[in-house]
């Protein structure tokens, strides 16, 4: 019987991984060149893979609102994102704002993040903050029932943010509803 049992366990275990996706967790992401993130996100669009956001995710990490699907982004309640306008270094090595790429960014966030822009006063210097009850209000929780899967970061992973490959426990995924 107990032979029994754990082959029926080990098969149930076996198809639960075979049902889980890999995801790609943002913590702790200043931002860059936008153009970089472009291309990064794209890259995940294309993938499949979903989406974690569990900490700051700040400047051009936010334009994976608009590149990944919404429903295969999810946030946990560290969740920060952080927004302000492009801009470029001036001739005096100063930072100025670029009206034009700043209108580029913005459009390609998602309708209510960009409605949220707005009454704030539009994307400016100074960086506002979506987070907490409102962000929640956007997005659907993430369950991190998870099990973190240890991965060698590349040095341009380093460079545009923290990313781990999270592989769900079997036994959450039946938990989660649909």
């Amino acid at each position: 019987m107990k032979l029994v049992t754990g082959l029926l366990a080990a098969v149930l275990l076996m198809a639960g991984m075979g049902a889980s996706h890999a995801v790609v967790r943002i913590a702790d992401d200043r931002g860059g060149r936008i153009g970089t993130y472009v291309d990064k996100y794209q890259g995940l669009r294309t993938s499949g893979e979903q989406v974690i956001i569990d900490g700051l995710c700040a400047s051009a990490c936010t334009i994976v609102l608009g590149a990944v699907p919404h429903d295969r982004i999810c946030v946990t309640s560290a969740a920060n994102l952080g927004f302000h306008a492009a801009w470029d270094f001036g001739a005096n090595g100063r930072a100025i704002t670029n009206p034009e790429a700043t209108q580029m960014l913005y459009s390609m966030y998602p309708t209510q993040i960009r409605r949220w822009i707005a009454q704030r006063g539009g994307l400016k210097s100074q960086m506002i903050f979506l987070r907490g009850k409102q962000l929640q209000a956007m997005y659907k929780p993430c369950y991190l029932d998870a099990q973190a899967a240890p991965r060698p970061s590349s040095r341009r992973d380093r460079a545009v943010g923290q990313r781990e490959v999270i592989a769900p426990d079997p036994a959450a995924l039946a938990r989660q509803p649909d």
